[in-house]
């Protein structure tokens, strides 16, 4: 079928009007030089809002109108199937491709074809899209780089930013790497000089964003509404005021109804007889293993005998059935892993979500509860402030402006910075200051850093065998979960296999690629030799404990 000849390429469409992209400094300028054939490079912090996926449309019709192919890279099918609309709307039928997994194999790699021959010079999907072969490629854009969809687990483990970075070089193509919040390597990207920032002034920002209020430990303490039932009183008002106005969004970090328990007596966690992992409430009666699945009919703790249970955390399930049953006369809905909802309507009704699942409402969300905040600031990781600032923005931004009544809650300490950067919407300057820490420090992505893996003999060998750079730092080896060590990340479940170790090499600026050459030197003697244990590697992982 490739063997035939390529058609030739659409027509280019008319340069587009800036639409709200005026509402940004050089939001103008940018659709200009895509216009006339530039290249420029550009971090770009959205405003909050629906409009981000026809400012997207409008960058790629601006390159079409070059002449030159564009591609769009979003981390889910929400965000592909309004990047879709908006350019439908723009362009027409038929002028570009959707390469996402949901299509089928079949629709798919005819999409692909007709990128590959040029009937089509746009592109818009997930994270495999980063690779689709447009041609005479003029703009690359990312959205939303903080998203773990965009980071592939598989080796090499590439990630889309970066690939699409190394395709602008190459390609000399424009790069637009936008979303709500700003990412720490982001925030490098300009400080480096390689690329420029586009925001909008504090003026747009303080019109578009919503009211954000917090509420700490110091004042749950003194909430007798807060001890009682888990929710302060100022988040029982904001929802009996945003009710009567529209919609409710309420964000809970955990799924399930209530995924941890613990003694009620003596706060120990209640853990299965079988297999010593953690008991969960799937309803409000049954209790089962999270581990081994098996269901719990006569638990006792086994440090005090007691025979009461309290929740440790509370899933989204639990929590739609507290507000269901406070709010009898106003329907409740959830959205998460089971079944994510693409939109709501904009009349009143109470929607209770996990992290990145939140549906987009007609109008906006009248307000929004962002409960359990420690659950997302306190895990032990590197980018766990980041991350907890993105989901809550990534909320936030479905809520409706202040000027309309749009009122947000967080439920997190006020002091602490991913707080503070949300009440004053200020992402970048989370990002600059993230940055400034990690310089530092010594961590990525100021400095370069491998994670090796594998059974202690393993490990051993490999950093015995390895040339290391002159400046190169090792760290440990720690004890991890085999489990962890096979997929780089912190499993769900119980540590299974032989006990592993894992280094952390770290070189400074200038070092990443005689490292990343020295670790595939010694990965591929250690294989000559006929090494049998599997040593993991890698590059900067996300996930630094």
């Amino acid at each position: 079928a490739e063997a035939r000849e390529s058609p030739p390429p659409p027509p280019p469409p008319a340069a587009p009007d800036p639409g709200t992209w005026r509402r940004y400094g050089r939001g103008a300028d940018l659709l200009t030089s895509l216009a006339s054939g530039g290249a420029p490079r550009a971090v770009w912090t959205a405003l909050p809002g629906p409009e981000w996926a026809e400012e997207i449309a409008r960058a790629v019709q601006a390159t079409l109108a070059s002449g030159r192919g564009a591609l769009v890279v979003v981390p889910a099918g929400r965000p592909t199937s309004r990047v879709d609309a908006a350019l439908r709307a723009l362009l027409g039928e038929g002028q570009h491709a959707v390469l996402t997994a949901d299509a089928g194999p079949e629709r798919r790699y005819r999409e692909w074809l007709a990128v590959r021959r040029g009937a089509v010079r746009a592109a818009v999907g997930t994270r495999a899209a980063m690779f689709a072969p447009v041609r005479n490629l003029g703009l690359v854009v990312v959205w939303d780089d903080g998203d773990a969809g965009h980071s592939d687990d598989n080796a090499p483990f590439p990630h889309v930013r970066e690939v699409l970075e190394l395709r602008a070089s190459r390609d000399k193509c424009g790069f637009l790497l936008g979303g709500w919040t700003c990412t720490v390597e982001a925030a490098q990207l300009v400080e480096s000089g390689w690329a420029l920032p586009l925001a909008a002034d504090r003026e747009q920002v303080r019109a578009a964003a919503p009211l954000v209020r917090t509420v700490g430990d110091g004042d749950l303490a003194r909430d007798e509404a807060a001890r009682a039932a888990r929710l302060p009183t100022i988040a029982w008002q904001i929802v009996r005021e945003g009710l009567r106005q529209g919609p409710v969004l309420v964000q809970v970090p955990r799924r399930g109804y209530v995924p941890r328990m613990a003694c009620a007596q003596c706060r120990a966690p209640a853990r299965c007889r079988h297999c010593a992992g953690p008991l969960e409430a799937q309803d409000a009666q049954a209790l089962r293993c999270a581990w081994c699945g098996r269901d719990e009919i006569a638990w006792h703790c086994e440090e005090c005998g007691g025979f009461r249970l309290r929740a440790q955390i509370v899933g989204a399930r639990r929590t739609a059935e507290e507000l269901g049953r406070a709010f009898p006369a106003v329907p409740v809905r959830t959205s998460g892993r089971e079944q994510v909802l693409d939109t709501v309507s904009g009349t009143p009704a109470l929607v209770v979500s996990t992290p990145g699942a939140e549906p987009v409402a007609e109008g906006g969300y009248a307000a929004a509860l962002l409960l359990d905040g420690w659950a997302m600031l306190g895990r032990p990781d590197l980018r766990a402030g980041e991350d907890a600032l993105r989901r809550w923005i990534g909320a936030a931004a479905l809520v409706r402006p202040q000027g309309e009544g749009g009122t947000v809650v967080v439920v997190a300490e006020p002091t602490l910075r991913p707080v503070q950067a949300l009440v004053r919407w200020d992402p970048v300057g989370h990002a600059v200051r993230e940055l400034a820490e990690r310089a530092e420090l010594g961590f990525p992505p100021v400095s370069r850093m491998a994670a090796v893996s594998g059974t202690p003999e393993a490990l051993a060998g490999f950093l015995a065998g390895a040339q290391l750079p002159g400046d190169a730092e090792v760290l440990g080896p720690v004890p991890v979960p085999a489990a962890e060590a096979a997929r780089g990340r912190r499993p769900s479940g119980p540590p299974t296999g032989e006990p592993a170790e894992r280094v952390l090499v770290r070189v400074p600026p200038g070092s990443g690629a005689a490292l990343a050459a020295a670790l595939k030197h010694a990965q591929a003697a250690r294989m000559a030799r006929g090494g049998t244990e599997p040593v993991r590697i890698r590059i900067d992982p996300l996930d630094i404990g």
